[in-house]
């Protein structure tokens, strides 16, 4: 295939998929200088900007990473030697020991250090926050009553280093960590380090800051049937995920992280490095997930593994290291998951068949 066949490809498969879930969004940006490719869907102008979701992760990662980068400290340093004993109390404390002097900032990043999750994890009453998010919409969730409603509704689900869970909760200390050593808010180390230098001008941290360029609506967000885009509740997020931008800043972003204008090369390769088993065919590592189609299907064996994280709302940003190509998705529903997936599978195995500029 040539480019132009993979463009009407591409344009045929996602007309049927936009067809289909209007008025859900559907965005896709598929970019590679190698290949000569820069797709987007829809075509045009007036792009709108997007919640990330947990894509927002790999932003925490990055600064994180970039103040261990300049001697701030190791990711391998022990959390309590930044936070005060009452602000680890209960987190860390399993089958009635409390393991909190031995987590590192490392244990964080790759969701391995035993702490619950406050976003989908279990709770002592059987009550969820995803399930308060979406009743009580006026709610606005600061970090430190997120990291409070783990302490006083979850408990740790093993031992540091010998247990994998996917935590929230963990990136939103890191996110605390972030702004303890920096002397400045989250919002603003996303700006100063990363939205600013890459010249994201539509991205920001929402409810605590604003775009470089004119704010613009946002795509609706849906959990299931409801749409919850107007909601304060969504505040839910912060460090974990609460990023707003567009596939073309998102692009930026990939582009500088993969060139080393973020953080180095043998960082990044460290980051790479995903052993963990968050699902069948996804794998995480210190704030990276990868994806390995062979466990979906064995006939997708041959596909390569992309690295980059998902989203709740069905949203994606990967990169292919053998096309060298950039893929950003906003399917904007969190129902729309195994759909999304889909159409990452079918723009890896196309690429695969594109062998270079036409």
């Amino acid at each position: 295939m040539n480019r132009q066949q993979v463009e009407s490809h591409f344009d045929r498969t996602f007309q049927k998929l936009q067809a289909k879930s209007s008025p859900k969004p559907t965005q896709i940006r598929v970019a590679s200088e190698r290949l000569g490719l820069d797709y987007t869907f829809p075509g045009g102008s007036g792009e709108r900007p997007f919640h990330l979701a947990s894509i927002g992760k790999m932003f925490t990662a990055v600064l994180v990473q970039r103040l261990a980068e300049r001697g701030a400290f190791t990711i391998q340093d022990p959390l309590v030697k930044f936070f005060a004993p009452a602000e680890l109390e209960r987190l860390f404390v399993f089958k009635g020991v409390d393991y909190a002097p031995q987590v590192t900032i490392e244990h964080l990043l790759g969701h391995t250090s035993g702490i619950a999750d406050y976003f989908e994890g279990k709770t002592k009453d059987g009550r969820t926050l995803i399930k308060d998010v979406l009743e009580n919409t006026d709610t606005h969730w600061t970090p430190q009553a997120l990291v409070a409603f783990t302490r006083q509704n979850q408990q740790a689900v093993g031992v540091p280093g010998k247990v994998d869970n996917y935590s929230d909760t963990g990136y939103i200390l890191l996110g605390q960590l972030v702004e303890k050593i920096s002397g400045k808010s989250f919002d603003q180390n996303l700006a100063d380090e990363i939205f600013l230098p890459l010249d994201m001008r539509d991205s920001y941290l929402m409810f605590y800051s604003e775009p470089a360029n004119p704010k613009q609506p946002i795509q609706p967000i849906y959990f299931g049937k409801q749409e919850v885009s107007g909601y304060e509740s969504l505040s839910c997020d912060w460090a974990g995920g609460g990023i707003v931008s567009t596939t073309d800043d998102l692009l930026k972003f990939s582009r500088a992280l993969r060139e080393g204008r973020l953080i180095r090369p043998e960082t990044l390769a460290r980051m790479d490095v995903c052993p963990h088993k968050f699902q069948p065919g996804i794998y995480y590592g210190l704030g990276m997930m990868e994806i390995r189609f062979k466990d979906f299907f064995f006939l997708l064996g041959g596909l390569p593994k992309v690295k980059g994280h998902i989203g709740i709302l069905s949203t994606h940003l990967f990169y292919d290291p053998t096309t060298e190509t950039h893929i950003v998705m906003n399917f904007g529903d969190t129902a729309r998951m195994v759909e999304s997936f889909k159409a990452l599978i079918e723009i890896v195995s196309v690429l695969s068949k594109l062998k270079g500029p036409a």
